[in-house]
Parts: C-alpha cells; sequence; structure tokens
C-alpha cells in the first residue's frame, strides 16, 4: 500500500527495500509480530552493522545498513497491512533512527581516525537533508489525502489512536521533539513556504529522495565497501550544499 494517491506517486531513491518490505510484512501478515517487533529488528540490523564496522568487515556492515532500510520500511507496511496505525510506532521509528544515525557518524569517526567535529558536522547535515525530504514528502502526503500519520508541524502531543496508550505516545513525542525540533525549526525557517506550495512534481521529488535516509545508508555502505570510509564525512558535509539548492528550485516551480 503506497503513502500517496497514483497519480502523486515518484521513484523514491531511497525506498529501494519497498519491494523486499512487503514480502517480510506479508509473510507476518497472520502473525504475532507487530510493526513495534519490526522496528526493533532494524534497530539490532543497525547495532549488527556498527559492531561489523568496528571489527572493519565492511561488506557486512553494508549487507546491515541495508539490511535496517529494508525493515524500515517493512513495519511501516506491515502496519498498513494490519490496519494498526500508531504514533507510537512513527516516533518510536524516527528516535530510533536518529540515534542509529549518530552511532553510525561516531562509528565512521573512530574507524577513520578523523576530525569528531566534522563528523559530528556530517551527522548534522544529514539530519537537515533527511528533514527537508520528510518536510516536503509530508505536504505532499497532506495535500493528496495520503498517510498522514506524519504531520507537517509536530508542535502538540497527539492522541492516540486504537491499540496504543497514551502514555506512550506522551514519552515518544518529547524524545522526538528533543531529538528533532531544531531540525525542524531549521528546514522551516528556511522555506515557510513550501506548507502552500501547489506543486511539487514527481521528478522534483524524485531528485530530494537522494536525501533519504534509505540512499544516505546506501551511499555509506557503498563508499565502505570500497574502502573509501574516509570520504564519507566530507561527502555529507558537502552534499548538505543541495539544501539550498532544492530550496531554489522549490521556489522558482512554485513562483
Amino acid at each position: 500500500m503506497s503513502k500517496l494517491p497514483k497519480q502523486n506517486q515518484f521513484l523514491d531513491l531511497s525506498d529501494y527495500g519497498r519491494p523486499a518490505a512487503k514480502v517480510i510484512a506479508q509473510s507476518l501478515k497472520n502473525t504475532s509480530f507487530t510493526p513495534i517487533h519490526v522496528t526493533i529488528a532494524f534497530v539490532v540490523s543497525g547495532l549488527i552493522a556498527i559492531v561489523c564496522m568496528l571489527s572493519h568487515f565492511y561488506l557486512a556492515t553494508a549487507f546491515f545498513l541495508v539490511l535496517k532500510s529494508i525493515l524500515d520500511a517493512a513495519d511501516g507496511e506491515l502496519a498498513r497491512i494490519k490496519n494498526m496505525p500508531s504514533y507510537t510506532g512513527r516516533y518510536l521509528d524516527s528516535v530510533s533512527d536518529i540515534i542509529l544515525n549518530l552511532m553510525i557518524l561516531m562509528t565512521i569517526w573512530y574507524v577513520t581516525d578523523g576530525s569528531l567535529a566534522l563528523s559530528f558536522l556530517a551527522f548534522i547535515g544529514i539530519q537537515l537533508q533527511g528533514t527537508l525530504y520528510n518536510y516536503y514528502y509530508v505536504i505532499l502526503r497532506n495535500k493528496h489525502n495520503g498517510d498522514t500519520t506524519s504531520r507537517i508541524f509536530e508542535s502538540e502531543t497527539p492522541k492516540a489512536l486504537k491499540g496504543e496508550k497514551q502514555r506512550d505516545v506522551n514519552i515518544l513525542f518529547r524524545l522526538y521533539t528533543l531529538f528533532y525540533g531544531v531540525f525542524d525549526k531549521v528546514i522551516h525557517q528556511l522555506d515557510r513556504d513550501a506548507v502552500e506550495a501547489q506543486n511539487l512534481p514527481n521528478w522534483f521529488m524524485t531528485a530530494v529522495s537522494t536525501f533519504g535516509l534509505g540512499f544516505q545508508l546506501l551511499l555509506i555502505g557503498v563508499m565502505l565497501a570500497l574502502d573509501l570510509k574516509q570520504y564519507i564525512v566530507p561527502f555529507f558535509i558537502g552534499y548538505s550544499v543541495f539544501i539550498l539548492v532544492f530550496i531554489a528550485i522549490r521556489r522558482l516551480i512554485n513562483r
């Protein structure tokens, strides 16, 4: 099941794991496994990738980073198949992502003996890139009656949906706003008018999807496998320039 109506679907380069994710979700449809279990599985996959990186098993690292991306898509697929939307799952997914991202960048710093400050700057760049992509994607989904568990502005704690506890939603929402609040505010300040955008064409969203976490992890895995690990940090710092490029293009499209 797609998050968007057919006419608004685009080639999402960060979502390459979706076909495998659908197979996994279908295989779990009639089991007791929940989307939360799959989210925990992607956390485990990410942690294994970090252990592999520390052990200099870079091909294995790439495998588990890709597996993490597949499972990251599978939890949402399972939620839609089982009709189990939840804010608990939505925020747990996001909080897990940002913690793993920081751990991955710090591990890259460790194995490359690079600059801690630059590694943290690359982490910030990766988060801003992902935030811009998600910002546009959520706007598109809300505008065209797609999946709406994610909101454009995460300013108020949402009311728990059927099957989840309000306490869990409250805790995870606080963690989400703690970890993502600054990034959300920065991107919104950079492109406040995007909320009113009448046109986010498919080709544009495909280009911006290179900022998606799945594509970012794929690039990291490929660069590790090709023994280019020392270039990962400078690449993501430099690639952050395209945040301003995409915002400029978005404004030109909707002027």
